[in-house]
C-alpha cells in the first residue's frame, strides 16, 4: 500500500498532483451534451447527435474508448476497433438519446472499469465488441416500437453475442513516471472461429483552436515508422511510440486533423482536407482520407490481429515528455522488457493498495465488488469544461448561436467558468456533475484519495460554481434545479474517513456552506414557517405532482423530504461547528445558532401537518390558500427523510463548550415549546449525551414499522422508494377537481414525470439507503442495545438498531454478490451473465435496482453513489458492534 499512497501524501501536494496530471478523464459521451448544444430550442439529443459525432468536432470536450488524457485534456490517448463488417469504427459507445429509448436516453454497449489506482498509475477497462455487424438501427427501430411498459431492448437481446462471437478487449494504463504512459490493449477472439480485429490505438488533440481568432494549431507528426511526435503550445513535448505488430512489421500511422468535415454534414468546404472521421473512412471504405504528409492533430496506428479461436494478442504504445522533439533527438522510447515489468509492478502495487482497504473477513466476492466499484469510481473522473457566457454567446471565430439560444437554460449563471476535474455520476449517461451525486462520491473516494475528496466539495463552493446568492448548481441542464444539500454531511463523513485532522478543511467548506444555508432558508421557505419546499430535491417521479413545476391548484406544495434535509442541514451544521469549536471556540457562537434553529425546523415538521398521527408516518402536504392542509398519502422515501435529521451530542464537547451547554439549556427552559426536539438526554455511562432529532424514540418505532416490513419498504435488497402496498393499493390524491395516482413500480417508470426516465416509485436507490443506514447507526449510538425493533416487521424477532443496519447493509451489499445458487441478482434474467463464464465476474453498478428482484435499472455504470457499495465493506473494517 505505500507506493500508492506515497504518491498521494497530503504533505507533498506537488507530487500528487503530478501522478494526476494524466487520467481518465475522457467522457465516454461528449455528443447530446448541454454543452454541445448551440440550438434555438435547447433540445441536446438532437443538436448533437452519435451519428454526427463521428465527423463534427466538440466544442468543450472529447469521448473515447479506455481513453485517459492530461488535467486539461488538451491531448488525449485512448482507442478505436473495428471488426472488419460495420459501416464505421467503433470510436465511442452507442446508445439511445432521450427520444429514442422507450424509457429516455439508454447506452447499449457492455464495458467494464475492472481496476484503478487513485493516482492513475494503474488503469484496466474491459470491452465487448460482437464480431457481427454492430445492431445500431435495429436498437433504434426496436426500442422506438417498445413502449413504458414493456422492458428496454438491450445489446445482449440482438443475438449478436450468440456463440460467444465477440472480441474481448481489455486497455491496460500503467505509468512508469507521471508523464511516462505505457498502453497496452489485449485482443482475445472468444468466438468458434478464425477472424480479424482491427484494433487502432489513437492520439489526438482536443480542438481548443477553431473557436479563436488567433489560436495557435498543435500538430502531431511521424519521425520514422514507429513514433510520433507532440508539439502541443499547451504542453511540454511528448513522443508516441508504436510498438511491432504480432509479425513484427511497423503498423502504418495514419493521420487526419481533428475539425468537423463541413462539406459532409453542412455541404460547405471546410478547413481541413482531411476531417475527424478520415481515419475512420480510411480504414472502413479505403478512402483517401488521411494525410500522406503524415501530420495532423489526430493520428492511430492501425493493426491487424488475425487470431483463431480463444487466440489472444497484444498491442502495446507508449507516450512519454521527453527533453526535444527535434528529429535529430528523437529515439523510440524502449517497451519490450521494461513496459512489462512496468505493468507487472503498478498491478502489484494496486493490489496491496486494495487488500489493506479489504475487511479481513471480506469474501473474495466481496473484495472484487469492491475494488470494481472503487475502479468505476476513479474511472468516471472528467474534465467538465464549461464557460457558460461563452456558451450563451458564441465564439468570436463561429457563426453567432440562433436568437432563442440565449434563453434556453442556465441563463442566470454566467459566472459559471469551468476547466475542473470532477467525479461525474456516469461516463456516459451522466457526463457531467450533479450536486448532491458529488457528495455521495467524496463519501466513497475518501477511502481511496481523501485529498481529492476535499477538493471536490470545496470546488463546487468555488466562486466560479456557486452562484453569488449562495445557491449551488444542480447539473448542467438546469444549474438553478435544487438537489437535497448533504454537502455538509459529506464534508464530515471526509473528515472523519480522513481521521480528524484537516480542521483547514472544515473551515474552509463551513464558512462557504454558511452562504448555501442562508439562501435554503432564504429561497425555500415560502410561508416563512420553517417548513420547506425544495422542488424535486433529486427524487423525480416520487410524488402525485411534478415538484419541480406549480402546482396545478393553488397552495404550497411543503415537503416532508425538503424539511427533512433542511433539518438534516442544521445538524450537520452543528457538527462542524462543535468539532471546531473544540479547537477555536469563535464557532461556540455559531453552534448556538444551529441548535435553535434545528428546534424551529423540527417542532414545524411535527406540528405543522407533516406527520400523520393516524398513519405514523411523514407525508408532503400542500397547504392550501384558504389555510386547509391536504395530506398527499404516499408512502414513500419522503417520509423517511426526516429520520436523517438526527445527531447524538458527545458528553465531552458539551464539558469543554460550557457556553454551547449553558445558551442550550436556556433555551429549553425558556422556549419549552423547542425543547422536544433537543432534551432527550441519556444518561448511560459510555454512550451520549444527548438525542437530538425530529424523529424521537417512540414515533421512530412507528415509522419503522412500515420500513422494516416486506410487504412494503423492505425488499430483500434493501429499501423500496415506494412501498409496496401501493401495488395493491395506489395512492389517490384529490384536491378540489385535481386527481392523481400512484402507484408502486419495481422496474421502470410509467409516469411521464420529469421526461419518464428516472423512477422512484419503487426501486432501491443506493443514496437514500445508505442514509437510513448512518441515521440507525447514530440511534442506536445514544438509545443502546435496550432499544428494538421488530425485524421484519411481524416476524417477532427483535433487533437492535445497529442490527438493523447490519441488516440493511448486508442486504444491498448482496445485489452484486453470488448467491446460493450461483447467481447475482444485479444481473436479473440475462441468463449470458447469471452462467459461468468470462461476463459473470464484471460487474455493473447501476442507478437504481428493481424494488423485488434486484436487477439492475436505469444507467448502467452510475458507480458514482452506487460505489458507496465500496464504503459498505470496506467500513467494516471498523466497524463493531
Amino acid at each position: 500500500m505505500a507506493a500508492e499512497r506515497d504518491r498521494l501524501e497530503p504533505g507533498d501536494p506537488g507530487r500528487a498532483d503530478a501522478w494526476r496530471r494524466w487520467g481518465p478523464y475522457v467522457a465516454a459521451r461528449q455528443w447530446a451534451t448541454v454543452r454541445e448544444d448551440y440550438s434555438d430550442d435547447g433540445d441536446a439529443w438532437a443538436s448533437f447527435t452519435f451519428d454526427q459525432a463521428r465527423s463534427r468536432a466538440y466544442r468543450w470536450g472529447e469521448d473515447g474508448l479506455g481513453a485517459v488524457c492530461d488535467v486539461r485534456q488538451n491531448l488525449c490517448l485512448g482507442v478505436a476497433l473495428w471488426n472488419g463488417r460495420d459501416p464505421i469504427l467503433k470510436e465511442r459507445l452507442f446508445g439511445l438519446s432521450g427520444g429514442e429509448g422507450n424509457h429516455g436516453e439508454d447506452v447499449k454497449e457492455h464495458w467494464w472499469h475492472l481496476d484503478a489506482t487513485p493516482s492513475h498509475s494503474w488503469l484496466r477497462w474491459r470491452y465487448h465488441y460482437p464480431q457481427t455487424v454492430f445492431p445500431y438501427q435495429d436498437l433504434r427501430d426496436e426500442n422506438a416500437r417498445r413502449g413504458f411498459d414493456d422492458a428496454e431492448y438491450e445489446l445482449v437481446d440482438t443475438g449478436v453475442f450468440a456463440d460467444d462471437r465477440y472480441w474481448e478487449v481489455t486497455v491496460d494504463h500503467a505509468k512508469a513516471s507521471p508523464e511516462d504512459l505505457c498502453m497496452r490493449i489485449t485482443v482475445r477472439n472468444a468466438g468458434p472461429e478464425p477472424d480479424t480485429c482491427h484494433v487502432l490505438p489513437q492520439l489526438w488533440c482536443r480542438n481548443t483552436w477553431s473557436w479563436h481568432t488567433d489560436a495557435e494549431v498543435p500538430e502531431l507528426r511521424a519521425v520514422g515508422d514507429d513514433v510520433v511526435v507532440v508539439d502541443h503550445p499547451r504542453l511540454e513535448p511528448y513522443t508516441w511510440t508504436v510498438g511491432p505488430a504480432p509479425d513484427g512489421a511497423s503498423p502504418p500511422l495514419l493521420f487526419c486533423d481533428n475539425e468537423t468535415n463541413t462539406e459532409l454534414l453542412y455541404g460547405t468546404p471546410g478547413t481541413s482536407r482531411y476531417p475527424k472521421d478520415g481515419i475512420d473512412d480510411h480504414v472502413v471504405h479505403g478512402a483517401d482520407t488521411v494525410n500522406p504528409g503524415r501530420t495532423g492533430t489526430k493520428a492511430a496506428a492501425w493493426y491487424r490481429l488475425e487470431l483463431g479461436p480463444w487466440e489472444q494478442a497484444e498491442v502495446v504504445v507508449r507516450l512519454r515528455r521527453v527533453p526535444s522533439i527535434d528529429p535529430a533527438d528523437v529515439e523510440p522510447a524502449p517497451l519490450g522488457d521494461e513496459v512489462s515489468r512496468c505493468f507487472a509492478v503498478r498491478r502489484r502495487e494496486a493490489d496491496d493498495f486494495y487488500a489493506e482497504l479489504t475487511p479481513l473477513d471480506a469474501s473474495e466476492d466481496e473484495a472484487r465488488v469492491m475494488r470494481q466499484a472503487f475502479a468505476g469510481l476513479i474511472w468516471t473522473k472528467q474534465l467538465y469544461r464549461f464557460d457558460v457566457p461563452r456558451w450563451l454567446d458564441g465564439d468570436a471565430a463561429m457563426p453567432p448561436p440562433p436568437p432563442g439560444h440565449a434563453r434556453t437554460r442556465n441563463t442566470d449563471w454566467r459566472h459559471l467558468d469551468t476547466a475542473d476535474v470532477l467525479l461525474m455520476p456516469d461516463a456516459w449517461e451522466y457526463p457531467w456533475f450533479a450536486t448532491w451525486d458529488l457528495a455521495f462520491h467524496c463519501v466513497a473516494m475518501a477511502h481511496l484519495d481523501a485529498e481529492m475528496a476535499k477538493e471536490q466539495l470545496l470546488l463546487l463552493c468555488r466562486e466560479w460554481y456557486m452562484h453569488p446568492n449562495g445557491q449551488l448548481p444542480a447539473y448542467e441542464w438546469n444549474f438553478g434545479d435544487v438537489n437535497p444539500p448533504v454537502h455538509a454531511w459529506a464534508a464530515m463523513r471526509v473528515f472523519e474517513i480522513d481521521g480528524r485532522r484537516d480542521y483547514r478543511f472544515l473551515k474552509r467548506i463551513f464558512h462557504k456552506l454558511l452562504l448555501n444555508f442562508t439562501w435554503w432558508v432564504n429561497q425555500k421557505d415560502a410561508e416563512g414557517n420553517n417548513v420547506f419546499e425544495g422542488g424535486f430535491l433529486g427524487l423525480d417521479n416520487i410524488g402525485p405532482f411534478n415538484r419541480s413545476e406549480p402546482l396545478p391548484i393553488d397552495g404550497v406544495y411543503e415537503q416532508s423530504d425538503g424539511s427533512g434535509w433542511m433539518a438534516m442541514y442544521c445538524l450537520n451544521m452543528l457538527q462542524l461547528s462543535v468539532t471546531l469549536a473544540r479547537h477555536d471556540d469563535a464557532y461556540e457562537d455559531v453552534a448556538v445558532k444551529f441548535v435553535e434553529h434545528f428546534a424551529l425546523i423540527a417542532s414545524a415538521i411535527n406540528g405543522l401537518g407533516l406527520w400523520n398521527e393516524e398513519d405514523g408516518f411523514y407525508y408532503d402536504v400542500v397547504r392550501l390558500r384558504d389555510g386547509d392542509v391536504v395530506p398527499l398519502k404516499v408512502r414513500s422515501m419522503v417520509g423517511l427523510i426526516p429520520l436523517f435529521a438526527m445527531a447524538a451530542a458527545d458528553a465531552d464537547a458539551l464539558g469543554e463548550l460550557s457556553d454551547l451547554a449553558e445558551r442550550t439549556l436556556w433555551f429549553m427552559q425558556h422556549r419549552p415549546e423547542y425543547a422536544g426536539a433537543i432534551g432527550r438526554i441519556v444518561d448511560s455511562p459510555g454512550r451520549d449525551a444527548a438525542l437530538l432529532s425530529v424523529v424521537g424514540p417512540e414515533r421512530l418505532r412507528r415509522v419503522l414499522a412500515p420500513v422494516l416490513d416486506e410487504a412494503e419498504f423492505l425488499s430483500p435488497y434493501g429499501l423500496r422508494s415506494l412501498s409496496r402496498r401501493h401495488l395493491d393499493q395506489p395512492a389517490v390524491v384529490r384536491i378540489g377537481d385535481v386527481e392523481a395516482v400512484v402507484e408502486y413500480a419495481p422496474a421502470e417508470s410509467r409516469s411521464g414525470l420529469f421526461g419518464g426516465n428516472s423512477n422512484w416509485r419503487g426501486p432501491v436507490w443506493f443514496p437514500v439507503n445508505f442514509l437510513v443506514i448512518e441515521a440507525l447507526r447514530r440511534y442506536h449510538r445514544v438509545l443502546g442495545d435496550g432499544f428494538t425493533v421488530e425485524l421484519p416487521t411481524g416476524s417477532g424477532h427483535q433487533a437492535t438498531l445497529v442490527e438493523v443496519a447490519d441488516e440493511l447493509a448486508r442486504r444491498l451489499t448482496a445485489l452484486f454478490l453470488e448467491g446460493p445458487d450461483g447467481r447475482r441478482p444485479v444481473f436479473g434474467d440475462v441468463e449470458l451473465f447469471q452462467r459461468p463464464g468470462p461476463w459473470h465476474d464484471l460487474i455493473p453498478f447501476h442507478e437504481y435496482f428493481h424494488g423485488d428482484d434486484g436487477a439492475g435499472l436505469g444507467a448502467s455504470h452510475q458507480t458514482g453513489w452506487t460505489a458507496l457499495v465500496a464504503d459498505l465493506i470496506t467500513s467494516r473494517r471498523w466497524l463493531v458492534g
